[in-house]
């Protein structure tokens, strides 16, 4: 479990994040959405341990998260950017492999985890060869998200990970991250600016306006229960093709 207590990010005068409370269950998708600007990513970097809060405390597994213990925590958890962050100059299993290599993992151990990463985020066996501009998109996401499971992490960040990706190649995927979710049973905390994908994915939704938490709980909740004028806005901004 993630826990939040009174976590801000000030920046000058302006708050990226204003003062909020969050607990994230364990076990479970959450997924943080808003605006562009919101500070839902800022949010996702602060527990991910990347910036520093100005004010507050992060918790993961009863532990709080200190400058100390800062980058043990983070070796536990797997993290996912929108443009997948990959190394042009490293193959998809290198990319796959650096961490674990790093920390000196057995090569037979590392050889195993890719082959069971391979067949989870059903990535294939002759691209791990290949490097990323020889990749389609929607592989470079998934060799993206093979890293960040290499080392078995307790919780997994993703940061728009399906954003920048065409719609038919975005179904997809969000297909497959809904299984690997369900098969790992982690933790999962999803940053996205489309509440279908939140709904889909997640099992709870965490709505964000200016930097401060608007609303919480089920996507039926936000339908039937909005907590404000700009919870009814920002659903209906949010309407489909399917909805016309």
């Amino acid at each position: 479990m993630i826990e939040l207590k009174g976590i801000s990010k000030q920046y000058g005068e302006a708050f990226a994040v204003s003062p909020l409370d969050l607990t994230i269950p364990s076990g479970q998708t959450t997924a943080l959405i808003g605006p562009s600007g919101c500070g839902k990513s800022t949010l996702l970097r602060i527990i991910a341990g990347l910036i520093p809060p100005t004010s507050g405390e992060v918790v993961i597994d009863g532990t709080a998260v200190t400058p100390q213990n800062a980058l043990e925590v983070r070796r536990r958890i797997g993290y996912v950017i929108q443009d997948g962050g990959l190394f042009p100059h490293l193959t998809a299993e290198q990319n796959v492999a650096l961490m674990a290599r790093h920390i000196g993992m057995p090569a037979a151990d590392i050889d195993a985890r890719i082959s069971e990463l391979s067949e989870l985020t059903r990535f294939p066996a002759d691209g791990l060869a290949r490097y990323p501009a020889e990749l389609s998109g929607g592989q470079r996401q998934r060799v993206s998200l093979m890293r960040a499971l290499m080392l078995k992490p307790s919780s997994l960040l993703l940061d728009e990970p399906l954003g920048a990706l065409d719609p038919m190649v975005r179904s997809g995927l969000q297909g497959d991250l809904k299984e690997i979710f369900k098969a790992l049973g982690q933790t999962v905390v999803l940053v996205t600016h489309d509440m279908g994908e939140a709904g889909y994915l997640g099992d709870k939704i965490v709505l964000l306006r200016e930097g401060s938490l608007v609303q919480q709980g089920s996507l039926e909740d936000f339908q039937i229960r909005p907590a404000d004028l700009f919870v009814t806005q920002f659903m209906t901004a949010q309407r489909s093709l399917v909805a016309l």
